[in-house]
């Protein structure tokens, strides 16, 4: 190796870790803002968190997956002895509205789910059904309150639009429910740490309990 290349690749190197150290701190900043602030925008967090670093320009931002590894860390750390107990009624909620959607083969994802999600959190669901509507007209007879909207996502290979509802719990959490396509549900995509359907979440709870 000539000296001119390996001091370009030190100088590479150094880019790198730079980089890589910016990207770190960045999503543990959003993390901290996130769990302190009830802020539950990833995007925003991370505009927060490049600002407050004084790297409001970056063109580095951390990923949501990043930032949701910094916060289950950052969770575990500060907030041991409350977070658990949040988490658990999250996942019981969850649980409950499931149960009610069975027909449509629910399956809880999102926050919730991979441990990340605190009080100000959301819980989110995915259900599978070509008929929307049928999914509208279940919810009605069941006299559940809910507001339709739609949820873009990426599926099968493409960005797509599909059909919402956030469903109004009793104790003010909101449910998301993205409807996905038949087809979706049988193609073998889903991860079983990114979906979880109900039995998972009777054995997380059942553990979880325990530990409590």
């Amino acid at each position: 190796m000539s000296k001119n290349h390996s001091t370009r690749h030190r100088e590479s190197l150094s880019h790198d870790t730079g980089r890589d150290l910016m990207r770190e701190q960045l999503a543990h900043q959003a993390a901290r803002l996130m769990a302190e602030n009830g802020i539950t925008d990833h995007a925003f967090a991370k505009r927060k968190a490049a600002k407050q670093l004084g790297a409001p320009d970056t063109q580095h931002l951390p990923s949501n997956q990043e930032v949701d590894e910094a916060l289950r860390s950052y969770r575990a750390l500060f907030q041991h002895e409350h977070h658990p107990i949040i988490l658990n009624q999250l996942r019981k909620q969850a649980l409950e509205a499931m149960r009610l959607l069975e027909p449509f083969y629910p399956y809880l994802t999102g926050s919730v789910l991979d441990g990340s999600a605190g009080e100000h959190s959301d819980i989110n669901l995915s259900v599978y059904s070509d008929d929307a509507k049928a999914v509208m007209m279940f919810l009605l007879k069941h006299k559940v309150e809910f507001e339709s909207g739609e949820w873009r996502t990426q599926l099968m290979g493409r960005q797509q639009t599909l059909p919402s509802f956030t469903l109004q719990s009793e104790s003010g959490v909101p449910v998301h429910v993205a409807v996905m396509p038949e087809n979706a549900r049988h193609n073998g995509s889903r991860k079983p740490e990114s979906h979880a359907d109900i039995a998972a979440v009777e054995r997380l709870l059942t553990s979880s309990d325990e530990q409590l």
